[in-house]
């Protein structure tokens, strides 16, 4: 989800669920090393429990950004080894790792004696030519013994030669059955599945063979899903009954932003799959986009956007 899910993203997220763990955008080793940290790394306390996305393959450089990142209080690191991009393919990583194994452990040890916070791993179930049945197996037994935490696994192949990124998030087919046989090897192995994944309802057929289910762009493109996440799996109220309660209670946060000289459109970016769906959603994301990106608009526009809209309850999502 890279720079999709940045610390604004994530505090309006949290206002739809207390339960879920959010994870930020992937970071490379040598941009939380070098680069403005406080920038990069910084999120409200609100967000907890939140998880530090890493992407790198030097186990030592890996260490100190790990580091680095419990010391401004992320809950989890976790390691990219899933993402399909020319980008990541070019600095080895990201899916690229898949097929060096014992290098990913070997990265997963030397955080794990860096840090005190859980060390997981995001992986698909193969690359390329890679047959799942061993390609899988393969990452998961080496990381295990390196002490990872959880594995994090998008169901789905990645094709690095051949097929773009975006191409890799529907061509090779998904197979779910595979991490559910992994989880079934590996009793003891926290399991999470990933990999178009859109609804609630969704999750919860998984989590009757995983640990766990990640959300990526369905979260992002309709956010309003995430209001059911504690009604309907942690069986607790969400933090707010209706989006429009969210959305109020995201406005002092938007002014305290604006205070210092965040422009809104930073923020209402976030908020366009709000309404997905309902009666104003489209008048609700034109609003948005045509004068949230105006230089002086500020919290009234997403109040005057919010007005046209019908509204959706956390049960009726």
């Amino acid at each position: 989800m890279m720079e999709w899910t940045d610390t604004r993203c994530r505090v309006f997220h949290r206002l739809l669920t207390r339960r879920g763990r959010l994870y930020t955008e992937m970071l490379t080793c040598g941009a939380v090393i070098r680069g403005d940290r406080q920038r990069l790394l910084g999120f409200d306390a609100s967000e907890h429990p939140v998880a530090l996305q890493l992407g790198g393959s030097n186990p030592a450089d890996l260490a100190t950004a790990a580091t680095i990142g419990e010391d401004f209080g992320y809950d989890e690191i976790n390691l990219n080894v899933g993402c399909p991009s020319d980008r990541v393919k070019e600095g080895r990583f990201g899916a690229c790792l898949m097929a060096e194994p014992m290098l990913v452990a070997d990265c997963v040890a030397a955080m794990k004696q860096a840090v005190t916070i859980p060390v997981t791993v995001k992986c698909r179930i193969g690359i390329d030519d890679q047959d799942p049945e061993t390609a899988l197996d393969n990452l998961a037994q080496s990381v295990v013994a390196a002490g990872v935490d959880a594995l994090i696994v998008h169901a789905r192949k990645a094709w690095l030669n051949g097929l773009s990124p975006k191409e890799n998030r529907d061509i090779p087919p998904l197979d779910y059955d595979r991490v559910y046989r992994l989880k079934r090897a590996m009793p003891a192995v926290p399991i999470i599945i990933n990999g178009g994944i859109t609804s609630i309802a969704q999750a919860k057929q998984h989590l009757a063979y995983v640990d766990g289910v990640m959300l990526g762009r369905a979260a992002y493109q309709e956010p309003w899903r995430l209001l059911d996440v504690d009604p309907e799996l942690f069986g607790e109220a969400a933090p707010h009954a209706t989006m429009k309660d969210a959305l109020e209670a995201l406005m002092p946060y938007i002014e305290d932003q604006l205070a210092q000289g965040v422009r809104l459109h930073a923020i209402t970016r976030h908020l366009i799959g709000a309404y997905q769906g309902v009666p104003g959603a489209r008048a609700f994301r034109r609003y948005l986009s045509e004068f949230g990106v105006k230089p002086d608009a500020d919290v009234s526009v997403l109040a005057k956007a919010m007005v046209a809209v019908g509204e959706r309850t956390s049960e009726a999502a």
